[in-house]
């Protein structure tokens, strides 16, 4: 394992009505198939390197830009003002590691909208949450919004 170099990802909480956007993965994800998570994905350097620098050296908000297209992409919708939670970092099963930056975010508009990389989709309450096969860690996180929402 070439111990400088990670995955970047970031995942997107969103909020509407008391309820939270979930995604089933399809059953041919190499990783997590077929449990349910929330949207979000990997940033590349096509997500900045085509687009004009914020600086004259720097990109910003590259992966915000990213985000939202993983977002619109993988659920078809746009969401308000993207909020940091949390990290965290995991090894996958080819020995990659990846580091997950986990927002959240108010439903803004449009209608849900699956690409193949999901099968299924539910808005969920943290209730309802246990009803799904959730990748561990997310039913946390959705708690930990939850209480921000409600405050």
């Amino acid at each position: 394992m070439d111990k400088e170099l990670h995955r970047i990802t970031s995942t997107c909480i969103i909020h509407r009505d008391g309820k939270y956007l979930l995604l089933q993965r399809s059953l041919s994800k190499k990783v997590f198939p077929g449990k349910w998570t929330v949207p979000g994905g990997g940033l590349s350097i096509d997500d900045y390197i085509d687009t004009p620098k914020t600086t004259s050296d720097h990109w910003y908000y590259a992966l915000e830009n990213s985000l939202r297209r993983e977002i619109k992409e993988e659920a078809g919708i746009e969401v308000g003002k993207i909020n940091y939670l949390c990290d965290m970092t995991f090894i996958r099963p080819d020995n990659i590691p990846v580091i997950i930056l986990s927002f959240y975010a108010p439903y803004q508009s449009g209608e849900i909208k699956l690409d193949h990389e999901s099968v299924n989709h539910a808005w969920a309450t943290c209730e309802e949450l246990k009803n799904h096969d959730l990748i561990e860690g997310i039913a946390d996180e959705i708690k930990m919004v939850d209480e921000i929402v409600k405050s």
